[in-house]
């Protein structure tokens, strides 16, 4: 099952690259929503091999997140590779400048079932995909909003 969506940032491509890859923010922001969080790996810079193991409750269950930075290529793009349960999941950013401060970034989610308990999983949050795909598509565009208000208080615009 796939997920895609775009959002056009007010921002220069370096500065929204910047802060759509702050994982140690995301893994604040995680930790605040009651999702455990850690890190696997001894690096010290972002780049790939950076790995998280994540648990959560989905759907009355206990579930564990097993992440990795597979890609990351400053200022174009990233990837995240993530298993779960029997779930292959990859989350893809792309960022793309239109202008000077203008920047549209791309978000894919793509999930694949590997077993079967994964496979009716995924068969049954089909039956509700329009409702994850408004979802996702919102909680991009209110990132995308976010990082503008970031990005015009360092600036000093007021709104």
């Amino acid at each position: 099952m796939k997920f895609s969506t775009r959002q056009d940032i007010d921002a220069p491509v370096e500065f929204v690259f910047r802060r759509a890859s702050d994982f140690a923010a995301f893994e604040k922001q995680a930790l605040r929503r009651g999702i455990e969080v850690s890190r696997i790996d001894d690096l010290t810079e972002t780049r790939p091999g950076m790995r998280w193991d994540a648990g959560f409750a989905f759907r009355g269950r206990p579930r564990r997140v097993k992440a990795e930075l597979a890609k990351y290529d400053d200022p174009n793009a990233y990837l995240i590779q993530s298993m779960s349960s029997g779930v292959d999941i990859d989350l893809t950013v792309d960022f793309m400048a239109l202008a000077r401060g203008k920047t549209r970034i791309i978000v894919g989610l793509d999930l694949r079932p590997t077993t079967l308990s994964a496979r009716l999983l995924i068969q049954s949050l089909k039956f509700a995909k329009a409702n994850l795909y408004n979802r996702f598509e919102a909680r991009v565009e209110r990132f995308g909003k976010d990082i503008e208000e970031q990005y015009n208080r360092s600036m000093g615009v007021r709104l």
